[in-house]
Formats: C-alpha cells, structure tokens, sequence
C-alpha cells in the first residue's frame, strides 16, 4: 500500500501542476477538460476504433518484420559467406528513416493500410534483425561443437542449441521493434491513413483534430492514448515472454 502511494506521487504532483500551468488561458487543454473529451471520444467509439485500427497494422507489419528478419539474422549470424555479403546492403538501409521512404511507398502501395504496414515492417525489422545476428554471434562456440560431436542433424542444432541461446538477445530486438512499430505507425498514419473519420487509426485523427478542428483536447486524449497502449504492448511483451521464455530475463 505504501509502495503504491509513493509511486502515485509524482503522476499527482503533474497534474496538479498542469492545472495550475494551464489555468491562466482558456483556450489551453486542462485535465479536466481531457477527462470530458476522452469520456465523449469513448461513448462515441472514435477513440476504440481508431487505436483498433493502428493495433491492427502495427501487428501485422510486426509479423510480417519478425518473419522476415528473425531467420535472415540467424544466417548472417551463423554463416559469414552470408554476412559478408548482405552486411553492407542492411547497414546501407538501415540508417534511413523509415518516413523517408514514405513517397515511394505511396507510389507502390496506394495511401492505404498496405502502405502503413509496409512502413511498421520496415521500421521494425532493422531492430530485430541486428539483435539476432548479435544473438547468434554471442553463442559459446563449445556448445556448437558439442552439438556437431554428438552427430546432431542442423535443424536438431538450430532447434536446441542455436535458438535457446539466441533468443535473449532476439527477444530484446522484437521488444525494442514494437516499440518502435508503434511509434512509426503515428506518423505513417498521418500520410497514408484514410482521409477522413477514425478508419485512418489514432495518427489521423490527432492530424485531423490538429488541422480541422483544432481540438487541443482531442490531440491530448489520442497523445495519452498512444503512451498508455505503449506501455501496456511492452509489459504485455515481458510478461508473455517471462512465461514462455523463463530463462531470457526480458
């Protein structure tokens, strides 16, 4: 009970600030004028089905990332002749923003969902692929060589050698892309989402409160929305994977 207070002290102290901060203009959002247009935005369903609508892209192009970069890292990471050839074709890419890539993604994939999932993927995958190499890499080079005297076939070396060793560091990349999946899946939807109305997910409608309505309270509602999804996608992550992978401390 202690520990909870203590912990509540610091989110009361900030409120308490900004009302205080905000309390000399009338046009700046308070907290009580963000409670009513969260209570408002979530009896009307906007709120739900926008986040809905970015959840779904981000853990589709999640997948699609972790699909594609998870067994490349492996390779990289186990066979040199591999590494050597694709390392300076992934460190080439890899410090381009993903928005920066958004012309031509528009231009290949239309300004709808595809687009935003093809920009999370993208963003996601960089962070995933180079905690696994970084993984595969870190494995004792003794446990390998036992497995090969035992005479064990490679996908039996893969399946218990290779992946219990890495996933530690896999999993840290896959934590570390959500994260960053969500981030982009904002200002992906601020390009690509739909036009109008919360089918174009949380990013379009902070644009559309921010360049239509200039509604400060509804941009506060959806900035607070994204930070308490945040949070709970990576403590869901930890407590999944403290589950499924007691080993990997996550």
């Amino acid at each position: 009970m202690k520990r909870t207070a203590l912990r509540l002290i610091v989110p009361v102290l900030l409120l308490v600030g900004w009302q205080l901060l905000a309390s000399g203009s009338a046009q700046a959002p308070r907290p009580s004028t963000v409670v009513e247009a969260a209570v408002a935005m979530l009896r009307d369903g906007d709120l739900l089905a926008g986040l809905a609508t970015s959840l779904g892209r981000v853990f589709a192009g999640f997948a699609i990332a972790a699909c594609l970069a998870i067994p490349l890292g492996i390779a990289m990471g186990s066979m040199p002749a591999v590494e050597r050839n694709l390392d300076p074709l992934v460190e080439t890419f890899r410090p381009i923003a993903a928005l920066a890539i958004l012309p031509l993604v528009i231009l290949w994939l239309g300004s709808g969902s595809g687009a935003a999932i093809a920009i999370v993927a993208y963003a996601a995958f960089f962070p995933i692929l180079i905690n696994t190499i970084s993984g595969v890499k870190r494995i004792e080079p003794s446990l390998m060589r036992a497995a090969l005297t035992m005479g064990l076939a490679p996908l039996t070396r893969m399946r218990v050698v290779l992946l219990p060793a890495a996933l530690p560091s896999i999993l840290v990349g896959m934590r570390i892309g959500l994260g960053i999946a969500w981030t982009a899946i904002i200002a992906a939807e601020l390009a690509v989402g739909a036009k109008s109305g919360s089918s174009g997910g949380i990013g379009q409608m902070m644009f559309v409160f921010y360049a239509y309505s200039i509604d400060l309270n509804g941009m506060v509602v959806c900035m607070i929305a994204v930070g308490i999804v945040a949070f709970t996608l990576d403590r869901a992550l930890r407590w999944a994977l403290a589950i499924t992978v007691p080993w990997s401390r996550i």
